[in-house]
């Protein structure tokens, strides 16, 4: 009787822990927005910056996860960044503007490089 009463528990433990799972999986899989890909790139110059860590790193991670935003790359020592994006779902002005934005908008200020072709 009691290890009937064992192996009941162990099995719902074992449904629940599995039905848990594919509930945390569909969430995940949820279907995104599917933009055609437009890759461009802009270089950037970023003024305000004071430190690597706490800036440029901070700014660098921000862009990163932006939506559109495919590869940022921002070099403290130089004061720029790279930003390579897709052009369908995101500008250039509104990655100046989101990195303008950056702590209520106070510390930096993004201008892009004038590249020669």
């Amino acid at each position: 009787m009691k290890l009937n009463k064992i192996i009941l528990v162990l099995a719902l433990g074992v449904f629940s822990l599995n039905a848990c799972k594919q509930v945390a999986t569909k969430e995940v899989e949820a279907p995104k927005k599917v933009l055609a890909q437009n890759s461009q790139s802009v270089s950037l110059s970023i003024s305000g910056m004071t430190c690597e860590i706490g800036c440029a790193k901070l700014i660098q991670s921000k862009l990163s996860k932006k939506e559109g935003v495919e590869m940022a790359k921002v070099i403290f020592k130089d004061s720029t960044a790279t930003v390579a994006f897709n052009a369908n779902a995101i500008s250039k002005k509104e990655i100046i503007a989101f990195i303008d934005g950056i702590a209520d908008g106070e510390l930096y200020r993004a201008t892009e490089i004038a590249t020669e072709k």
